[in-house]
């Protein structure tokens, strides 16, 4: 049966063009939802507005690059002038920790999602109300397994592995922060803390020698999680299904924070 939980409404979603923002996009619009796929490299956005167009679905891309202030600010304008409105925002733009230090981590995945929500919020709250949604981390609820607890510290990797962690407990802090200020005026501010998914962003770190099976024996369900299980609960949260619903870092990690 179609499920057409977001027919007639619009989403902004950052980070469309691959892993999770792909998937939540092919979703929000099979769905019923009109996407606006936005990623600094452009081309993954154009493909993923592609595969929403084979669908049949409604779509547009944008260059975006969630550092800039402005950017953003433009990227929700231009979502309403090209679209027709913004009912949706999902805040999911991100790097991975090992391989920048802090103040790059910091500024994509802690200020970028600021940007998303301090503006989003202010946006869809004077339309009338929305849903915002931000990728977070089981990293925005617990520390990581650390080569810290080994004899030999890699300083580089514990660089990353910090700022990863302190973004995204950040991004769980905005969240909360945002819902209490703006549940009032209708709108709806939540985080997904995915686990450890199949996506490029995590393939570096999967292609070393037996990490993959260590990665997934975290998970009491002794996998990996896949981009369309994050989607999946991204587009409940975007729906009126979660209506009540707000303020929520909600795990979708199979289990790993449970442990």
């Amino acid at each position: 049966m179609a499920i057409d939980r977001l027919e007639g409404r619009v989403a902004l979603i950052t980070g469309a063009g691959s892993g999770i923002g792909r998937a939540s996009a092919l979703r929000m619009a099979s769905e019923g939802a009109a996407v606006m796929c936005a990623d600094i490299n452009a081309e993954g956005a154009q493909t993923t507005a592609a595969q929403i167009a084979e669908h049949g679905g409604r779509s547009a891309t944008m260059e975006l690059d969630v550092t800039s202030e402005d950017a953003v600010k433009d990227a929700l304008a231009q979502t309403v002038q090209v679209l027709g409105g913004l009912d949706v925002l999902f805040n999911n733009a991100g790097i991975g920790g090992s391989q920048y230090g802090w103040d790059r981590t910091i500024d994509v995945n802690l200020s970028g999602v600021y940007y998303g929500t301090f503006h989003g919020a202010a946006t869809l709250a004077e339309r009338g109300g929305g849903s915002i949604i931000n990728t977070a981390s089981i990293a925005g609820l617990n520390g990581l397994l650390s080569s810290a607890s080994t004899q030999n510290i890699d300083l580089e990797v514990e660089e990353g592995a910090g700022a990863y962690v302190a973004a995204k407990h950040g991004v769980v802090g905005i969240t909360r922060q945002f819902a209490v200020t703006y549940g009032p005026r209708g709108v709806r501010v939540n985080a997904v803390c995915p686990g450890y998914i199949h996506t490029p962003m995590t393939a570096q770190i999967r292609e070393m020698e037996g990490a993959e099976e260590f990665l997934a024996s975290l998970h009491p369900m002794g996998r990996l999680g896949q981009p369309e299980e994050i989607a999946a609960a991204a587009a409940f949260l975007a729906s009126d299904d979660a209506s009540f619903v707000n303020g929520v870092a909600l795990p979708v990690d199979g289990g790993y924070t449970a442990r």
